[in-house]
């Protein structure tokens, strides 16, 4: 199956174990000498109202997915295992 990035980017994360949406994918990690996706980002819950950031994005191992549909992604992890602290940005 071949799929292009941009059309990941458009699907929804589910966790199938209690119907959990997590958000929309917007990174994927890849193993650079191989060139395997091997994790799928997906950005965490906003903090106060949406303005202050984020807290921690979701990194989920490309081995947690179970199916790539149309619309989705369904996901087998548990959301806490896969949250991350967001890295800052120097500036």
């Amino acid at each position: 199956m071949s799929m292009n990035f941009s059309d990941l980017q458009c699907k929804e994360v589910i966790c199938v174990s209690n119907g959990q949406r997590l958000g929309f994918v917007s990174d994927i990690q890849i193993e650079i000498p191989e060139g395997h996706v091997c994790a799928i980002v997906v950005p965490g819950p906003c903090r106060i109202l949406g303005i202050a950031g984020r807290h921690e994005d979701f990194i989920i191992p490309w081995s947690c997915i179970k199916r790539i549909g149309p619309d989705i992604v369904l996901v087998d992890t548990k959301p806490n295992d896969c949250r991350v602290p967001r890295k800052k940005l120097l500036g």
